[in-house]
């Protein structure tokens, strides 16, 4: 971690020291520190949800009673009611919630339909500091904006005393951003979630920055799945244990790796773990899904080849005013998942289902297999 400071960095260091002469102590944080406090580097509304999963009003105080009835009975059953939800409004227990793991990949299984989980998933990271990039409900797919985990920011006595002043100079030169993915499986929801991260570092020469990807870490990915657990209403030293104690898959996955002249990847699993494992890897990698579709083992990805040798033109502001072609358009591609008997493998497909062997699909495989845990 590194933290840089700029001009104005000086200048508020230079009026905290001044503010602060005299001064023989400053209060420091003490006890467990958070991990995480992310901060979203990107501004944008507020996150909300589509109007086709808004959920009706629960609050009886906003229903017209049905039926019949005194006002006597009604103010009554309206009581009973109150005192009967006391316990449903003040940390809730949630139940039917359980923690998989298959090697390092952890992920929740819901007794919930999904329609009830994505909205609680997409408040869930608003209230976790993000902003959203993308939400696909008919993908199942949500998406955060880059953050940066404040967390990584010590807290010395200059950042403590000047706050948010030192919030918009001091930067721990890393950032993530979250993807967050639901599938229905056997009438419950399973949520998985991954991330990208990314590490400002020196350029070779020394004369500036530049941000390049780093390792994702599945203990992250894990933590975040404890807090998701929290936010649904899971007590916290139970998440926490759920999360940790998790029992790991004892059979290992073997990847075999893409032979020269072939565009297939082999796994010695069975479609249903075969399925989980590309999807997953599919999140980690960063590709863009359009779609998916399990009965038929693809995912619809769309996928910009630059390493073809041909020149990518971008639009310029007259192309995109007259409609000029944009010829830097991804293609849509299908990671075909196919069951054979115990094993499985992995073929890439065009977007009208002909098995692709080109240096493209084996890029994308290549690609994929570096990111399936």
């Amino acid at each position: 971690m590194k933290l840089r400071i700029t001009t104005r960095a000086g200048v508020a260091v230079g009026l905290g020291a001044l503010l602060l002469t005299g001064c023989s102590a400053v209060n420091q944080l003490t006890g467990a520190e958070e991990s995480v406090d992310y901060k979203s580097t990107v501004r944008g509304e507020p996150l909300s949800i589509p109007p086709d999963l808004t959920q009706a009003n629960q609050d009886t105080r906003y229903r017209a009673p049905e039926g019949t009835t005194t006002f006597s009975e009604y103010a009554s059953s309206q009581q009973a009611q109150q005192n009967a939800s006391a316990q449903d409004r003040v940390l809730p227990q949630a139940e039917g919630i359980e923690v998989m793991r298959d090697g390092d990949l952890r992920w929740l299984q819901i007794d919930r339909p999904a329609e009830d989980v994505y909205p609680k998933v997409v408040e869930f990271w608003g209230q976790q500091g993000f902003t959203l990039r993308s939400q696909d409900a008919k993908a199942g797919i949500i998406q955060t904006d880059w953050a940066e985990n404040r967390a990584k920011i010590p807290e010395g006595w200059i950042r403590s005393a000047l706050g948010a002043i030192l919030d918009t100079v001091y930067d721990s030169g890393e950032r993530e951003r979250f993807r967050t993915r639901l599938e229905r499986v056997n009438g419950k929801t399973e949520v998985y979630i991954s991330h990208e991260h990314m590490e400002e570092t020196q350029t070779q020469d020394g004369s500036g920055w530049k941000w390049v990807y780093g390792k994702e870490d599945p203990g992250l990915n894990a933590a975040m799945l404890a807090r998701l657990m929290v936010y649904l209403g899971t007590n916290v030293d139970r998440a926490q244990e759920l999360v940790t104690q998790a029992e790991q898959d004892p059979d290992q996955v073997q990847i075999a790796q893409l032979q020269q002249g072939q565009a297939a990847v082999s796994l010695n699993e069975g479609f249903d773990r075969a399925w989980r494992r590309v999807g997953v890897g599919i999140d980690s990698a960063g590709f863009e899904v359009a779609d998916r579709d399990r009965s038929a083992g693809d995912y619809y990805i769309r996928y910009l080849d630059s390493d073809t040798g041909e020149k990518i033109e971008q639009q310029n502001i007259f192309s995109r005013m007259f409609g000029g072609k944009n010829t830097a358009e991804a293609a849509t591609y299908r990671i075909h998942v196919a069951d054979q008997g115990g094993s499985s493998v992995v073929t890439v497909l065009d977007a009208a289902g002909q098995p692709q062997e080109t240096d493209t699909a084996k890029r994308i495989l290549t690609v994929l297999t570096k990111h399936m845990k």
